[in-house]
């Protein structure tokens, strides 16, 4: 991996220099990632146990689960260890495999809230094909292709970084590993990688993005024929699917969606869509879910009885 560089490791500036507040970072980002892999368990944890929970919805929403809980690991305990550490060294490799994870898990989640709008399509749609197109095996092809989607993007982006030589200064001004701030650091003219670096991720993000909102417009669209009590349930899935994507895709479409530069608020902004959305996701489809609750009430129950009966 080293061949084209003589950089070891890489110095993560962070969010802050500033004792205190690398203090309060501390106690911020602890809390989130807590509640991120509370909420996200929790929900992984529910639908596997529950008998209720076994429609493609929620076979999908255990995997955006899933995925949240990985793309948050690959980020937030570094960042929250290196909120108290005097030097923020990481070493290449880790940093190449950090670039990896972010776009593989990144992707990942954008796959899987593009297939949970076919799947509400389909529902509200379609509803007696319904059973046939979104099938079991239907569903498992589908995350299984998901998978490799990711997988390839994450390759063409860890092909691009590891295109970059690093002959300099190590100072990366952010407080993960991302293509964008490497680029700043790299000893060659990087306008052709920034090009291709811009068209790959912005096409996934923006094209995503575009195709989902389609999609929700045509479903509210199509509720108008549905019963009012059809209605009301349809659209409170499709909005807490809605508010999932725009939180999403936001932040990611302002990062990797424009010409190539940085701004001061590139950082604040890449926490919103690695840390903020994994840690709301489990809020938003429980707190809007009346049968997601309900089978967290039963879980919770029988957990109980079981350890009183000990």
């Amino acid at each position: 991996m080293q061949e084209n560089n003589s950089v070891a490791e890489f110095i993560l500036l962070g969010l802050t220099q500033d004792p205190m507040k690398k203090k309060i970072v501390f106690v911020i980002f602890f809390i989130f990632y807590v509640g991120t892999m509370v909420g996200n368990s929790l929900i992984i944890v529910t639908i596997k146990s529950s008998r209720t929970l076994g429609s493609p919805m929620y076979f999908l929403l255990f995997y955006l689960s899933l995925v949240d809980f990985c793309f948050s690991t690959s980020i937030a305990p570094r960042l929250i260890v290196d909120s108290l550490s005097a030097k923020k060294s990481i070493s290449y490799n880790q940093c190449m495999t950090q670039v990896f994870a972010l776009h593989f898990f990144g992707t990942m989640e954008v796959f899987v809230l593009i297939l949970m709008a076919i799947d509400r399509y389909v529902a509200i749609c379609k509803p007696l094909r319904y059973p046939t197109i979104m099938s079991q095996q239907a569903c498992t092809i589908l995350i299984i292709l998901a998978w490799i989607g990711a997988f390839i993007h994450a390759i063409t982006e860890i092909i691009l970084a590891l295109r970059l030589p690093f002959c300099g200064p190590n100072l990366i001004d952010h407080y993960c590993c991302d293509l964008q701030p490497l680029l700043k650091l790299a000893c060659m003219d990087t306008y052709l990688i920034n090009l291709e670096w811009a068209t790959n991720s912005g096409t996934v993000c923006t094209g995503s993005f575009v195709i989902l909102m389609i999609s929700y417009i045509v479903i509210l669209h199509s509720l108008r024929n549905h019963s009012a009590e059809g209605r009301k349930k349809a659209l409170s899935t499709c909005i807490s699917h809605i508010i999932v994507v725009v939180l999403f895709f936001g932040p990611c479409i302002f990062i990797y969606s424009r010409p190539p530069s940085t701004f001061p608020m590139d950082k604040m902004v890449t926490i919103f869509y690695t840390i903020g959305t994994p840690f709301l996701n489990p809020l938003i489809y429980t707190l809007r879910n009346a049968e997601v609750k309900n089978a967290m009430r039963k879980l919770w129950h029988t957990t109980i009885t079981s350890e009183s009966k000990r």
